[in-house]
């Protein structure tokens, strides 16, 4: 576990593992979606203004997320969860991201379907990068385990002393699959953010079967709920992009 890699000089401010990961997460983000952009007939020139968008969103979206859940669930004042330093919930960064790159291309001019297949590769391959960062700060483990993968987090959050599932390195691994998908589905795909929706919610609700979060109805956990929601909109999207690709295109 390396939660804290250095301090600043002078400042003393700490450089997180997970912050690292994130910056990492964006730059390689960016450096996919320039192509992809292009490939989409958008202009590439919007690409860093996009995604500043979309980061912006995201992380206010998971922040938001966290404050009212723990708020709502367990009564912490929903400010101090709001500026504390942990705490990001992904799927509430998946929808400020979303909202964060609706509203960027709006005031961009940018057609927002086109944009978003563009940039859902970069999504999936942040989204692993960022399971990562979890993994080096501890945050997000699954139950406790016997299997020889299993890794403590003494200095997690909250800290375990015993091995438990890397439920984190689980994502991280079906996401680089996924992105591996998406790069080889991009020309022939009626709608990449479609699948990778899709595939992102399956995943999800397969890796939290290891989790520790509390099931809510039906004997699954909110996580859950929220990525079949996800499949559903993702396979609304992939039919919608189906409906109007030109008869004879490849599928």
């Amino acid at each position: 576990m390396y939660p804290i890699l250095f301090h600043l000089p002078i400042l003393g401010w700490p450089i997180s593992s997970f912050g690292v990961m994130m910056a990492i997460g964006f730059l390689v983000g960016y450096w996919i979606a320039l192509p992809r952009m292009r490939e989409e007939g958008l202009d590439p020139e919007h690409t860093a203004n996009l995604l500043i968008f979309i980061m912006l969103g995201g992380v206010f979206g998971a922040k938001l997320y966290y404050a009212l859940d723990f708020w709502w669930r367990e009564g912490v004042p929903f400010w101090d969860s709001l500026l504390s330093r942990g705490g990001l919930v992904f799927y509430g960064g998946l929808m400020g991201g979303y909202l964060g790159g609706y509203i960027g291309c709006r005031s961009l001019g940018v057609p927002a379907i086109p944009f978003a297949n563009a940039a859902a590769i970069s999504l999936a391959v942040g989204q692993a990068l960022g399971r990562v960062g979890c993994f080096l700060v501890g945050d997000d483990y699954g139950r406790a385990t016997d299997l020889p993968w299993g890794v403590a987090f003494p200095e997690g959050l909250p800290p375990v002393d015993y091995p438990v599932h890397p439920t984190m390195l689980y994502e991280a691994a079906w996401l680089t699959g996924v992105s591996g998908w998406l790069w080889w589905r991009r020309r022939r795909s009626p709608s990449l953010m479609g699948e990778y929706l899709i595939l992102n919610g399956i995943g999800r609700a397969v890796v939290e079967h290891w989790r520790l979060n509390a099931r809510v109805a039906l004997d699954l956990s909110e996580a859950q709920w929220i990525g079949i929601a996800i499949v559903v909109v993702g396979t609304i999207l992939f039919l919608h992009g189906r409906s109007r690709r030109p008869v004879g295109a490849a599928a």
